[in-house]
Formats: structure tokens, sequence, C-alpha cells
């Protein structure tokens, strides 16, 4: 997604990234919000690229400007949000990724800060540790038709890719800690 929003930038905007870096710098406020509020008020530009442009010019974000740099960071942002007390949680994440990538060749995982989305041509999966004891899957369900079942909430409809997400909850196995 990064990658391909600083490809498009300067059709879009007029403007290259590093281009715009220097203008931040050169002329923008030196706060990071106010530079945010500065590129959307003053330029136009929107909630994502204002903040991406207003980090970069901080030296911040950059993780996925390239691909080899994306993969890197993507490691990290799975152990990330499986480390200290959701640690617990990682062996469910790995099975609901295998179980998502077992769809199919064509099923990718793209790993980001806070949740994994599982995506053919879209998005039709996140995996999100919430919680110490709970992992949430988000479901897209815009072709459905009707009623929810009970154990799915619904978070917004058809408005939002992720139409809905599991409400079950199992207890966690007990691990035992080490001595």
């Amino acid at each position: 997604m990064v990658q391909k929003w600083i490809v498009e930038l300067k059709p879009k905007t007029g403007r290259s990234l590093e281009e715009w870096i220097a203008l931040v710098k050169k002329d923008g406020p030196k706060d990071s919000q106010a530079r945010r509020a500065w590129l959307k008020s003053k330029h136009k530009l929107g909630t994502n690229s204002a903040l991406w442009i207003a980090g970069r010019a901080e030296g911040k974000g950059t993780e996925e400007d390239s691909p080899d740099k994306y993969l890197a960071t993507a490691v990290q942002y799975v152990e990330e949000q499986y480390s200290g007390k959701k640690s617990a949680l990682r062996p469910i994440y790995n099975e609901l990724l295998s179980l998502g990538k077992s769809l199919g060749p064509d099923v990718k995982a793209c790993p980001c800060k806070t949740m994994v989305p599982l995506y053919r041509e879209h998005v039709f999966v996140q995996i999100k540790p919430t919680i110490n004891s709970r992992i949430d899957l988000g479901l897209c369900f815009t072709t459905c038709k009707g009623k929810l079942p009970k154990r799915l909430i619904d978070t917004g409809g058809l408005a939002k890719k992720i139409a809905s997400r599991t409400a079950s909850r199992s207890p966690l196995p007990q691990t035992s800690t080490p001595s």
C-alpha cells in the first residue's frame, strides 16, 4: 500500500515524496501534529498522505517504503503483537493464519502494526489480538444478505470492508511459566 502510494504521489499531487519532505522541512510547522494539519488544510492532502509525509520529514515511517524493508518489519509487527501477556495467543494466531492460507496459493498475509489481514484481491479476513485473552477474527461478508448469526458482531455493515467479527470466546489453555 505504501509503496503504491509513493509511486502515485507525484502524478496525483505534482510532487514526489522527496519534494514533499523538502517542502515540509522548509516551510512547514515544526510540530508533527501541526505538520499533518498544515498538509491537509493548505495542500489538501488526505489523512494518510499527511501522516506519512509528516512522519518521513522526521525520519520516521520508512519501514514500508521498499519490499525488503517491509518484509523485515512485517515479522517484527507479528512478534510485537504476540509478545508479553499476549504471547499465549500466538498458537491461536498461527493456526488461524495457517487455516486462512490453506484456502489457496493466492491468499497472502500482509502484517500491519495492530493486525494481520489476509487477502486475495481484497482483504477477506483480519486477525487481531485485542486483549491478552482474545483474538478478534474480522470476516468480510459483503455479499451476505440478511441477518448475521448471533455469534457474529456487526462492525458497521457493508460500509466497511470487514463487516463483522466473531464474538465467540474460549478460555486459553493454561501454560506453565518457567521458574
